[in-house]
């Protein structure tokens, strides 16, 4: 099976690019030439602007909505086969989060990826499919380079090592989100590569975790204190305080 993988050299697409070596995979990195998709069976297309708070409008017009759509029309032109992350940040800031219910996202990134998934719903395929995949919060491995947009798990722990203190926001016994680590995303990609349906699929693990718990967990491993700080005010309006996937569909798709 023939692959190309964009975003190969982030987070996600370094666990993907190692989980996939049973397969002959290319590595795309935006910026670089596009390889013709003729000789491929499948796309998976990673590769974004992955910061949630990130401002520039033009630019995630640019690689997040453009490209994905000119890719997709590509990949349907060849009769590719394409898998394409989304994210749960669509759902807005609510506390239902089934794959058919109204979708309100609020930052920019979020509405980037809202835009390529209302594409593809106004222009399905004809002789391909395109699975969608809404990211819960995703964390493991090869995070060091997200900085400030890193999982909890990994901001607490360098924080742990390196400051012996976590910096935590007041009421983080309330805010929970549903982490998934990045070993399930690698593990469902593939599972789907065999899945011949198109279709929009949780990627979440239904279950919601406080970020207090998790900082609790890691003060433990690491005899450190913890710090109680306020919400940047950048963050106030936009912020997720819930997410918990609705994964009925993903494990009926997959016999879980």
């Amino acid at each position: 099976m023939n692959i190309l993988l964009t975003g190969h050299k982030g987070f996600i697409g370094q666990n993907l690019f190692l989980g996939l070596k049973q397969y002959n995979v290319v590595g795309y990195e935006w910026g670089s030439i596009l390889p013709s998709l003729k000789d491929f069976d499948w796309v998976i297309h990673v590769g974004a602007i992955s910061s949630t708070t990130e401002k520039n409008i033009e630019q995630l017009k640019l690689q997040n909505i453009d490209f994905s759509i000119d890719l997709y029309e590509n990949c349907v032109y060849n009769n590719v086969n394409m898998q394409f992350a989304s994210s749960a940040s669509v759902y807005g800031l609510t506390s239902s989060f089934d794959e058919n219910c109204i979708c309100d996202p609020k930052t920019p990134y979020a509405k980037s990826k809202y835009a390529f998934e209302q594409f593809v719903q106004k222009h399905p395929p004809k002789n391909s499919l395109i699975q969608i995949f809404r990211y819960f919060n995703v964390h493991g491995p090869f995070e060091d380079h997200k900085k400030n947009q890193a999982s909890p798990y990994h901001s607490f722990t360098q924080q742990a090592k390196e400051q012996k203190k976590i910096k935590l926001f007041k009421n983080s016994e309330n805010y929970l989100r549903d982490f998934v680590h990045v070993n399930l995303i690698v593990s469902w990609h593939k599972k789907f590569l065999e899945v011949k349906e198109s279709g929009i699929w949780n990627f979440g693990t239904g279950i919601a975790t406080s970020f207090y718990t998790i900082a609790k967990e890691i003060q433990s491993k690491y005899n450190c204190e913890i710090e109680y700080i306020d919400m940047p005010n950048e963050l106030l309006n936009n912020y997720q305080t819930f997410t918990k996937a609705n994964v009925e569909k993903l494990n009926r798709t997959l016999h879980e």
